[in-house]
């Protein structure tokens, strides 16, 4: 039996609860700031143990993670620094690894050990009442050790990840942070610019929008300030997205009258796009 520790109840706290309870294998502890969602993973039964107390949860586990903003994930990690066992693992979820891993490997240097990871699943949609147990089936989960990180609790956390469903991949936190950069911060920020320049041309073009509109601008609805803390934390990699998307912009703008071209381009896009295999439900 893994005795797992879930540091915050979110939409990945709650889904990694989820998914570990349809595992089977796992004692599941989760720690909540607030008593309210304490009582509702008590109602919702998803844990042997929910506690606004570090100590309580933390205090046997075999397995950590930090389901958390970035914004807070080394103050709590400080916090439960003397409070895991020595030989625990622990994770974070966070969609920027160089920060992260730069500022809790030395945390958990002499009690724990840390191991970078990232599961690109999600949703527009926030919070306990948003997670499910499949939402890391067949999702990319990837692992971003460096040369400090310990190599069995890497081959741990690979194992964690695939167990609840995830496709396991290995990334220096660098590359990491490149790639999605291009595939996940990036494009959010690429639907809030379109929504907002079709809102502030002509707002009442919004009325007219169609399947692909929406499709195109859906994580535009996911929360402002989550979103303003990962671009911040991983902004060199994004502003180098943006200027190759100004300058792939502009290449488009004088394709617009040759056909040939521009049927070149949008083939090559499609040949591109048809190739992708994306998870069922997937919203990473």
């Amino acid at each position: 039996m893994t005795r797992l520790a879930i540091i915050g109840p979110g939409l990945l706290g709650g889904s990694i609860a989820l998914a570990a309870r349809r595992a089977a294998g796992f004692h599941v502890a989760v720690w909540a700031r607030r008593a309210e969602a304490v009582a509702e993973l008590q109602k919702r039964a998803l844990a042997e143990v929910a506690s606004t107390d570090l100590a309580e949860v933390v205090h046997d586990a075999d397995i950590v993670v930090l389901a958390v903003p970035i914004g807070i994930m080394g103050s709590l990690a400080r916090q439960i620094a003397s409070l895991v066992p020595s030989r625990a693992i622990i994770t974070d979820v966070g969609s920027c690894k160089g920060p992260v891993v730069e500022e809790l490997s030395p945390i958990f240097a002499q009690r724990g050990r840390f191991v970078g990871s990232h599961p690109m699943a999600g949703s527009e949609r926030t919070g306990l009442e948003a997670a499910r147990a499949g939402l890391f089936d067949g999702a990319a989960c990837i692992v971003t050790p460096d040369s400090r990180t310990d190599a069995e609790a890497v081959t741990t956390i690979h194992n964690f990840w695939q167990t609840l469903g995830g496709r396991v991949l290995e990334l220096s936190p660098a590359e990491h942070d490149e790639i999605v950069a291009m595939v996940s911060h990036f494009p959010h920020l690429l639907a809030a610019a379109l929504v907002n320049l079709v809102a502030e041309k002509n707002a009442t073009a919004l009325e007219f929008a169609g399947p692909g509109f929406r499709d195109t601008t859906r994580v535009a609805s996911g929360p402002p300030e989550m979103w303003t803390e990962i671009l911040r934390s991983n902004h060199t990699a994004v502003r180098a997205s943006v200027e190759a998307m100004i300058e792939k912009l502009r290449e488009i703008a004088t394709l617009l009258d040759h056909d040939a071209s521009m049927t070149a381009l949008l083939t090559q896009a499609k040949t591109q796009r048809d190739q992708l295999r994306f998870p069922k439900h997937s919203h990473a």
